[in-house]
C-alpha cells in the first residue's frame, strides 16, 4: 500500500488537517486511521472490523437467540396464565432485540453511523422491559388493592442500600404504588423521544458518543437519559423493599439482578467506554474501512462487541429465571384448538402495547386517588413444605374498587 501521510502527526484536536494519498481506491476503502491522544496518526486494522471479531460475535448472538427463542416458544406453547407469561415473553425479548441489534450495529460501525439508529431501537425497548418487570411483579402479588392490603400503612424502614434513608418516619399508601408506576411509565415516555432527537441530532452532526462539548447533544441527551433510566430503577428498588417478603415465593432476586444487570450495567459500561476513549485510553478513529467516522464510534463498537457476548449469558440467566415448568403444568389449551394457532393468538396477545397505554392513563390520570383498576383474584397460601409456583391463581373477574387515598405517599 502506498501511504503518504503530512508529517504523520496532527496537532491535537486538528484531525481534518490530515492529507492521504493512496494508489488506489480499493486501499482505501480497507483503510483504519486512528488518532491518538497525543495526535499523532497511526495506520492500524481494527480487531472490530476483523471477521474473526465478527464471527465470534455472531456466535454468541445466535446461540442467544436459539436459547431465548425456544424459551419464547415453549412460553407460547404453554400459555396457560396470559396475565403473567405476555410480561415474561415481553422481558424474555430482550435478548433477541439486544444481541442481534448490537450486533447489525457492529457489522455496519463504518457505514455512516447507522450503529446510532439501530442502538436507539434497543434503548427504547429497555425502558419497556423495565415497565413489564414491574407490572408483572404486581401480577405475582394480585394487583394493587392485594398489595396495599398487605404493607399500608406499615412504617417505611430507613436504608441507605435501598435508597429509603430519607423516607423514615413515612408509611406505605397508594400514593407509593402510583409513584413506583408511574416512574417506570415516564421512561417509556422520555426514552423515544430521546432515541428521536438523538436521530434527529445525527443527521444534523450534532451528536456523537462521548463527546461532551457542549455544542453538541451528546451531554444533554445522557444526562436526560441518566436521571429518567436511574429513576425507573430507583422505583423498582422501592417496590422490591416494599414487598421483598411478599414476592419470596416467586423468587425475585434472580430475576431483579439480571433485568439490572442488562439494563443499567450495559448502559454504565457504554459511558465508562465513551469516556476511555474521549480521554484517549481508547484511541479515536478517523476512517474506518475508508468511511469518515465521528467520535465515539469506537467505543460504541466495543460496547456493541461486549452486548453480543453478554447477551449469551444473559440468555441462560433469563432461562432460569423465568422458567416455563409451572406453566407447563398448568398448561390448560383444549385439545381441539391447533397448536399454531394457539401459539399465534398467545404471541398476538403478547406483543399489543394496549395494556400499557391503559396503565399509564390509569396511573397518570387525575381520578387516580379515588379509584383503582385491578384483578379479583383467589391467592392460594403458600404451603410451609410445598413451593409456590408462579401462576397458581385463579382469574374470575374485573371490577373497580374504591381504595382511599387521602395519606399520599
Amino acid at each position: 500500500m502506498n501511504i503518504s501521510l503530512q508529517d504523520m502527526a496532527l496537532p491535537p484536536g486538528n484531525s481534518s488537517a490530515l492529507q492521504l494519498t493512496v494508489s488506489s481506491p480499493s486501499e482505501k476503502s480497507n483503510m483504519t486511521i486512528f488518532e491518538t491522544s497525543n495526535g499523532s496518526v497511526i495506520v492500524s486494522e481494527m480487531f472490530l472490523t476483523t471477521v474473526p471479531a465478527q464471527a465470534l460475535s455472531g456466535f454468541f448472538v445466535w446461540s442467544a437467540l436459539l436459547i431465548t427463542c425456544h424459551q419464547i416458544y415453549t412460553h407460547l406453547r404453554s400459555y396457560s396464565v396470559p396475565n403473567e407469561q405476555r410480561y415474561i415473553i415481553r422481558i424474555l425479548f430482550i435478548v433477541p432485540v439486544y444481541s442481534f441489534d448490537s450486533w447489525l450495529s457492529l457489522l455496519f460501525i463504518g457505514n455512516d453511523q447507522y450503529y446510532v439508529y439501530f442502538d436507539s431501537i434497543r434503548d427504547c425497548y429497555e425502558a419497556f422491559v423495565i415497565y413489564n418487570f414491574l407490572s408483572l411483579a404486581f401480577e405475582y402479588l394480585g394487583g394493587e388493592s392485594a398489595i396495599m392490603t398487605e404493607i399500608r400503612g406499615k412504617p417505611i424502614e430507613s436504608s441507605c442500600l435501598y435508597g429509603t434513608c430519607c423516607l423514615g418516619g413515612m408509611s406505605y399508601s397508594i400514593g407509593f404504588l402510583r409513584f413506583c408506576k408511574q416512574a417506570t411509565l415516564q421512561f417509556c415516555v422520555v426514552k423515544p423521544i430521546m432515541a428521536v432527537l438523538t436521530i434527529i441530532l445525527q443527521v444534523f452532526g450534532k451528536y456523537h458518543d462521548g463527546d461532551f462539548n457542549v455544542n453538541g447533544g451528546y451531554l444533554y441527551i445522557t444526562i436526560i437519559y441518566n436521571i429518567s433510566v436511574s429513576l425507573a430503577l430507583y422505583a423498582l428498588f422501592l417496590f422490591f423493599f416494599a414487598t421483598s417478603d411478599l414476592l419470596r415465593p416467586y423468587e425475585p432476586v434472580l430475576k431483579f439482578l439480571t433485568i439490572k444487570s442488562v439494563i443499567f450495567l450495559s448502559f454504565w459500561q457504554g459511558m465508562v467506554l465513551a469516556i476511555l476513549e474521549r480521554c484517549g485510553v481508547i484511541p479515536k478513529a478517523l476512517l474506518i474501512d475508508g468511511e469518515e467516522v465521528g467520535a465515539g464510534t469506537v467505543a460504541a463498537g466495543w460496547q456493541n462487541f461486549i452486548i453480543c457476548i453478554e447477551m449469551f449469558f444473559a440468555s441462560i440467566s433469563l432461562r432460569y429465571a423465568f422458567t416455563c415448568t409451572v406453566y407447563q403444568e398448568k398448561n390448560e389449551v383444549p385439545e381441539s384448538i391447533p397448536p399454531m394457532q394457539s401459539i399465534s393468538s398467545g404471541l398476538k396477545e403478547t406483543i399489543n402495547p394496549g395494556d400499557m397505554v391503559q396503565d399509564a392513563i390509569h396511573n397518570f390520570s387525575p381520578a387516580y386517588q379515588q379509584y383503582t383498576q385491578q384483578s379479583t383474584q383467589e391467592v392460594t397460601q403458600p404451603s410451609t413444605n410445598v413451593k409456590v409456583a408462579t401462576g397458581t391463581k385463579s382469574r374470575k373477574s374485573d371490577k373497580i374498587m374504591l381504595i382511599t387515598s387521602d395519606d399520599d405517599f
